[in-house]
């Protein structure tokens, strides 16, 4: 019996370690991200451009990216094929412009006029913002359900293989930066030339690298296993790292203000998505107890030919029976 309840009382300590490894994984990924931020921070300070910074760097991630999510996917049977129609491109196109060419570009051009610290704040405020526009639009549901958060859901119904997905909208992206950046932004062509001898070279390929496989795996497990809201709940720990490393290395000083307001963005942030958690319960609720209702109760027909089945059943004479009368 106490060798029983050793092996139990184990397991349970392994199962709770494995429950811990999401955790790890997420903080480890902020922890990645900050470290790679205040480094492209060092290096546009230096004289890179931030519209070439996120040119080569997705351009390197999608080469990445691509042959590595059809080996991901290379075990994957689906019953229906993926169709490469108008709209499956339309998709694509949208989530590479909203996904990759308007916020990197303007991501990295804020990143050379502030601190990392402040650009993790601002990318707290997606849900309050999904919020006001929710409320402006009036929709029935102040969730993130609005066309812009859609289309990549409607993507992944129509095309389930997520990583495939990726590459795709990462291709199209970089290609529409490309374009706008050589033609509108960074028309000069000495800006476009590497340094190889320098960090600029490691810094593209170490971020291409971590953003196009490594985050993007483990962001894909920690959502198979924990649901889609485990992933974001994690943003506001980029704040503390980019505090942490900020104040320590030369890339961005301290600014107690900058903090205060990261603060209270933080506690909207978690705000936002403690309601979101609770919408999800509550729904999830109540569709449960509308089936249990639906298996506990079935609804009665009424099925008229058969009753009148059952009328002509009974024998009746059409005519009644003559009676004798005997004088």
């Amino acid at each position: 019996m106490v060798v029983l309840g050793n092996i139990k009382g184990g397991n349970n300590f392994i199962k709770k370690l494995l429950e811990c490894i999401p955790f790890g994984a997420m903080v480890t990924m902020e922890g990645c991200t900050i470290i790679l931020t205040i480094w492209a921070k060092t290096v546009i300070t230096n004289g890179m451009s931030p519209f070439v910074f996120v040119v080569y760097t997705h351009a390197l991630s999608s080469i990445f990216l691509l042959p590595f999510s059809f080996f991901y996917h290379r075990n994957d049977k689906t019953d229906e094929e993926p169709i490469f129609n108008l709209n499956f491109f339309l998709r694509i196109f949208l989530l590479g412009l909203t996904g990759i060419t308007i916020p990197q570009n303007l991501a990295f051009l804020g990143l050379s006029y502030s601190s990392p610290i402040v650009v993790c704040a601002m990318g707290l405020t997606f849900p309050s913002l999904s919020f006001l526009l929710s409320i402006l639009l009036r929709t029935t549901k102040v969730d993130w359900r609005s066309r812009s958060f859609q289309t990549k859901a409607g993507t992944g119904k129509q095309y389930p293989q997520v990583m495939k997905v990726a590459s795709f909208y990462s291709t199209i992206g970089t290609l529409q930066s490309a374009l706008l950046s050589a033609l509108i932004f960074e028309t000069d062509l000495n800006a476009w030339k590497l340094n190889l001898n320098s960090t600029e070279l490691l810094l593209i390929v170490l971020t291409a690298s971590f953003m196009g496989i490594i985050r993007s795996c483990v962001h894909l497990w920690c959502m198979r296993m924990k649901g889609p809201l485990y992933v974001p709940m994690f943003k506001p720990f980029g704040v503390v790292f980019a505090t942490i490393f900020g104040t320590s290395l030369p890339a961005s000083t301290l600014c107690y203000g900058s903090v205060i307001g990261t603060a209270i963005v933080g506690m909207g942030y978690f705000t936002v998505m403690w309601g979101q958690l609770n919408h999800e319960d509550e729904v999830s609720t109540n569709s449960n107890n509308t089936k249990q209702y639906d298996v506990e109760s079935p609804p009665q027909e009424h099925n008229d030919v058969d009753d009148d089945d059952e009328n002509y059943n009974v024998k009746t004479p059409l005519l009644k029976p003559q009676q004798n009368y005997v004088q």
